[in-house]
């Protein structure tokens, strides 16, 4: 259940007989020819269909994170590292503070990978919470389904158009180059943007929806686990 779709009682029933709570966090960054709020969108979608059957409350996807080296595209944004754990550290507390206690983070975005050390953290702080942090793109099963379907897949490419981030705009399927993975990494933004032209980092632009939609059940089965399984 979204939280925008209960009141404040509502989500007091719930904690009378459960203490379970999910926080979708993301992005919004460039993802070539797709939605800006692509890790955004999908870690909320993913995360409120998994929850759907279980009746867990599920927070509005924290939209912003980690994305300095996307600067250079405009649209982009950034949180600092630690103004992200500070506002994922404040959150949890939040939740803790209206009675949750099994928490699940489903991140959407690589680069919010120091909010998952921050959850080990707070989880010192807080001995009686529990708190997971889910990469749903790249759990085991998921990230299997991927590489079955096809082994060329990076941002901004085929496995992150689906039809809810894929835009009017987006280009028809075509195949790119992978770029140089290692160079791009110390790259400034200015010149990460010079290297990616369009901003995909490779492989092709789109794969049919009955692929996509395959490979969309696997991870919402996979984060449901994550949800149900404590």
């Amino acid at each position: 259940m979204r939280i925008a779709q209960m009141d404040w009682r509502m989500v007091e029933d719930w904690l009378r007989h459960d203490d379970r709570g999910v926080l979708p966090i993301g992005s919004v960054e460039q993802h070539a020819g797709l939605s800006l709020a692509t890790d955004a969108i999908l870690a909320e979608r993913v995360a409120v269909e998994a929850a759907e059957p279980l009746g867990i409350p599920v927070f509005p996807a924290i939209p912003f994170g980690l994305a300095p080296y996307f600067q250079a595209f405009p649209g982009s944004m950034t949180l600092r590292v630690e103004t992200l754990c500070a506002v994922v550290r404040d959150l949890l507390d939040s939740m803790k503070r209206s009675g949750f206690r099994r928490i699940v983070v489903v991140n959407g975005h690589g680069g919010n990978a120091p909010a998952g050390a921050l959850a080990q953290e707070w989880m010192m702080d807080n001995p009686d919470c529990r708190v997971r942090f889910h990469n749903w793109y790249n759990a085991p099963r998921t990230f299997a389904m991927c590489q079955a379907t096809d082994r060329v897949a990076s941002h901004g490419s085929w496995m992150e158009n689906f039809p809810w981030t894929r835009l009017p705009t987006t280009p028809a399927d075509g195949v790119k180059e992978m770029v140089d993975l290692e160079r791009l990494r110390t790259l400034a933004p200015f010149e990460s943007r010079t290297l990616l032209e369009d901003g995909n980092f490779g492989g092709r632009t789109q794969r049919p929806d009955e692929d996509m939609l395959a490979i969309w059940n696997v991870a919402v089965e996979e984060t449901r686990a994550q949800m149900e399984n404590w």
